[in-house]
């Protein structure tokens, strides 16, 4: 048996050093033999002299001669061969593709690549490395969020009447549109390789979309084959012509001078054409949220049906639906995770005339303070085909830090949702919603831990999307801040919030629904001086709505906003279900339900004109 060691390097990398010095893939040592080992990277060698690898350091083999080498290692260009055949594009997909203006005899095009090919590419091409559990880490660039104030909608006739405009759907002319459209195929036509995936957004055959993908990152496709529902290879033989495609250049900026462009980003998408065009910025998860806007907008309007930004889960043994509305930090993704039930979906669904049936086919998950203990199932989908964005680890071991927000806070893994242990799949139930579930996150610790809704407090609640920003969300936040995001989906959209509210409503009516409001925020005093309202405690008040005993329970009214409250609910201390209760200073409880009252009126009244006067009176602030 053959055995290789390698001499200590004397210097080693400073901690300061995130990234591997070390890039080559290890067949390329291989065929380096007894040579010293040396790192080619470009970038390396202009680093510090205490991040340069040792020129000392050698590979020692303890048996005289050449070490047995796979041969196809041996032959460098192996793998390359395979990369530079002609493209599996025929026919219609190949025409498209020379009429939309890429240069088919100068790029080599990879449509549905493997995911083995695409950590080859993105680690030969891109600086990506495998983590110690086989994830990909990946980086975004400058860009490590959305950027929501260079979304643009095209103004067209086919969807000018519909669009909720305003400084969420900022309007573009389509001539602007036909510029940034054609100065991104013109950067991916200097590309080498250009990646296209196709896949479909919507698991119910009814009313899913065909997607394309065209790409310049390795990364790029690597995420969107997690976040789109992956074809078999007989869907993806017939897969025709796509429903809506994204034209991904964000490695080359936008011109900022160009009509309507406010800086060298831009996002846009044309609904008569059915195209996304992305400039100026490679965060991937621009791509989830376009498609996301798409469908935010043609379930309503051409399929009349409900799209939400929710998680869903569904009972093992009832088989009853609940639909989970939240925003960041209220604890949507950790309350949907039911060893007892099965995940649909954790982030968007839709809600159809049959069922329920989740948009995507993989998982974007935070992964800041990400735990074994804390996230198993999260924990343990970092692995193998999934990818670690702007995740810092450890360059000897490449084991990620999640504690690390060195890069930025907003840290993710994108994974399929094959990965999750009781995932339902397909990701499509059958049956109406038994109960609605709406989070927040009340940093002022007035709001009760739990509250059945009324029809029109439901919609209400649902327009006002309520939370509060805490520190550690976003970067800069310092205290909290009020945040009220229509819908629970503001940045995402499309038509008038009361369109949705309004098929909100009707559903709930008809399929007679029970609404929940559930805040996972402070008690006994505001953020500071009150705690966190433990989880115990929050997944006792969840386990009692799935069981249906919360909906037995007695209530009482709980002034100001007019909520009904369980006067006791077992396992749940009772002086937490009366927020009042539970503040020793009742003065300055009264004071701070005062406050976020204000808040809810003022925030409520952008929608007043446009809803039911029944929904206005939702809320009754005594």
């Amino acid at each position: 048996m053959w055995l290789l060691q390698a001499r200590a390097i004397k210097s080693a990398p400073s901690p300061a050093f995130r990234f591997s010095t070390f890039p080559h893939p290890l067949h390329r040592l291989l065929r380096r033999a007894i040579r010293p080992s040396r790192c080619s990277s470009s970038a390396a060698s202009k680093t510090s002299p205490s991040l340069q690898p040792n020129p000392t350091a050698t590979m020692v083999y303890t048996q005289g001669g050449t070490p047995y080498v796979t041969p196809h290692i041996l032959h460098k260009h192996y793998a390359q061969a395979y990369d530079a055949e002609p493209s599996n594009l025929i026919g219609r997909d190949l025409e498209y593709f020379s009429q939309a203006g890429f240069d088919m005899e100068r790029i080599q095009i990879k449509r549905n690549a493997p995911v083995a090919q695409l950590y080859e590419d993105a680690i030969r091409n891109e600086g990506a490395v495998i983590s110690a559990s086989g994830a990909l880490i990946n980086f975004s660039g400058k860009k490590t969020g959305r950027s929501p104030k260079d979304k643009r909608i095209v103004y067209e006739e086919t969807s000018k009447d519909e669009i909720w405009w305003g400084s969420v759907n900022i309007k573009m002319d389509e001539h602007t549109f036909e510029i940034n459209r054609e100065r991104a195929i013109d950067f991916l036509n200097t590309r080498d390789n250009v990646y296209v995936f196709d896949g479909y957004a919507g698991w119910d055959p009814k009313y899913r979309i065909k997607v394309r993908v065209i790409c310049a990152r390795a990364y790029h496709a690597l995420f969107m084959h997690n976040m789109l529902i992956r074809p078999s290879d007989e869907e993806l033989a017939n897969f025709g012509e796509p429903d809506f495609i994204i034209y991904n250049a964000g490695q080359f900026p936008a011109n900022r001078f160009t009509k309507g462009m406010s800086s060298a980003t831009s996002v846009e998408i044309n609904f008569k054409r059915m195209e996304m065009v992305i400039l100026g910025t490679e965060y991937a998860g621009e791509m989830k949220k376009g498609v996301f806007s798409v469908m935010h907008y043609l379930q309503p309007v051409k399929f009349g049906q409900l799209s939400l930004h929710s998680s869903a889960n569904v009972g093992m043994e009832k088989g009853d639906v609940t639909l989970f509305f939240g925003l960041s930090g209220t604890g949507k993704t950790t309350l949907s995770a039911d060893p007892r039930r099965q995940l649909i979906g954790d982030d968007e669904h839709v809600w159809s005339d049959t069922g329920v049936f989740n948009i995507e086919g993989g998982c974007y998950a935070k992964c800041i303070n990400l735990s074994a203990e804390k996230e198993p199932e999260i924990y343990n989908a970092v692995r193998f085909g999934s990818i670690l964005e702007n995740v810092v680890y450890n360059p000897i071991t490449r084991v990620p830090d999640y504690d690390d927000i060195g890069i930025t806070e907003n840290t993710r893994c994108a994974y399929p949702i094959e990965y999750i242990p009781n995932a339902k799949i397909p990701c499509v139930v059958d049956r109406q919603p038994s109960n609605i579930i709406m989070l927040t996150c009340d940093a002022f610790g007035v709001l009760p831990p739990v509250s059945k809704l009324t029809p029109e407090q439901a919609s209400y609640h649902f327009l006002a999307g309520y939370t509060s920003k805490t520190p550690g969300t976003e970067d800069g936040v310092l205290e909290p801040i009020p945040t009220f995001s229509t819908c629970y989906s503001a940045p995402f959209i499309v038509l008038h919030p009361g369109r949705y509210a309004e098929m909100l409503a009707e559903r709930m009516a008809k399929h007679n629904v029970d609404c929940w409001l559930i805040n996972t925020g402070w008690t006994a005093g505001k953020y500071g001086t009150g705690k966190r309202c433990p989880l115990k405690y929050t997944r006792r008040i969840v386990d009692a709505v799935h069981s249906g005993e919360l909906a037995k329970a007695e209530f009482e009214t709980f002034g100001t906003f007019g909520l009904q409250i369980p006067i006791a609910l077992e396992g749940v201390p009772r002086e937490l279900l009366n927020p009042r209760s539970a503040w020793p200073d009742k003065e300055a409880f009264e004071r701070e339900v005062r406050k976020l009252a204000g808040m809810f009126k003022k925030a409520f009244a952008l929608y007043e004109e446009d809803v039911d006067e029944k929904v206005s009176l939702g809320c009754i602030f005594e």
